[in-house]
């Protein structure tokens, strides 16, 4: 299925500016889950003091502030991101952080951006990459940014099954608004093959791509908590089926994702979500 790339870009960007208060309050959750994430790819790209790192999609700061950590004040890190309220709130984590001087923060997508050519010694991408409605462009794009023998790290969800937080509520919404699934591409789960990924890698230019995969554990206090989060967090498509709903329609909706997550839930009432990321690593 075509879309429109530019209503699809305006759609998503506020979508994202939209969820932006509910990203700042469950921020330390998701943090506690992804922060491994963020450390693996900045040790695949072998970024030292003093390199020059890319970050695309960074949201609320991510992998950007750990890198820059990495770099310290004899390097810096380029953060991009299509939601202006996203970085207003990785602005000021920045700033709490002490990192103020060492990122740069700028509104913008990865396939139209205007990147420097031949600069930045690493690029990073932390659930971003699936979510382009033209993802060869975005990597060819990337790619000419790089200087020669610069590494590419992104983390990509696996297959939906792997990936429950999402897919479980996800699957319960459509259920109960008899909504069609939406596309696969873009989405979370467009880029779970791994030798689509691969070859998209390789289309752009970039050798020796190498896959791993790690586990990304989310917990909450409870299935209400889980479902309060799903709300608040969630995604440009989640939110866009329950604007469409009255509010007896949403409280119906929340009651059957809080029932649905019963399953993940232990003895003392937490939920556990155990999901699957693909990071992807090569080199220019």
């Amino acid at each position: 299925m075509t879309i429109d790339s530019r209503q699809y870009k305006e759609e998503v960007c506020r979508g994202y500016d939209n969820a932006a208060p509910g990203w700042k309050k469950w921020w330390n959750t998701m943090e506690k889950a992804t922060e491994k994430v963020s450390k693996r790819l900045v040790e695949l790209t072998q970024i030292k003091q003093g390199s020059k790192v890319l970050d695309i999609a960074t949201g609320l700061g991510e992998p950007a502030l750990t890198a820059a950590k990495q770099v310290g004040k004899t390097g810096n890190v380029l953060a991009i991101d299509i939601s202006s309220q996203m970085l207003s709130f990785a602005k000021q984590r920045a700033i709490g952080l002490g990192l103020q001087d060492i990122v740069e923060f700028k509104e913008g997508d990865a396939e139209t951006i205007d990147l420097p050519s031949s600069t930045f010694d690493a690029a990073l991408c932390r659930w971003g990459l699936m979510f382009l409605p033209n993802a060869k462009a975005g990597l060819s794009n990337i790619y000419g940014s790089l200087v020669k023998g610069a590494h590419f790290a992104a983390a990509v969800w696996a297959t939906p099954e792997k990936v429950p937080f999402i897919s479980v509520p996800m699957n319960i919404v459509l259920k109960e608004t008899n909504s069609p699934p939406p596309p696969i591409t873009p989405g979370p789960f467009s880029m779970s093959d791994e030798n689509n990924l691969k070859n998209l890698y390789e289309e752009s230019g970039f050798i020796h791509p190498v896959i791993e995969r790690i586990n990304v554990v989310s917990n909450f206090d409870s299935s209400y908590a889980f479902t309060t989060f799903t709300i608040e967090h969630g995604g440009p498509t989640l939110r866009k089926i329950l604007a469409g709903q009255t509010n007896e329609g949403r409280e119906q909706i929340l009651k059957a994702i809080s029932k649905g997550t019963e399953n993940y839930a232990g003895d003392n009432g937490k939920v556990t979500f155990e999901n699957e990321a693909i990071l992807i690593v090569a080199s220019k």
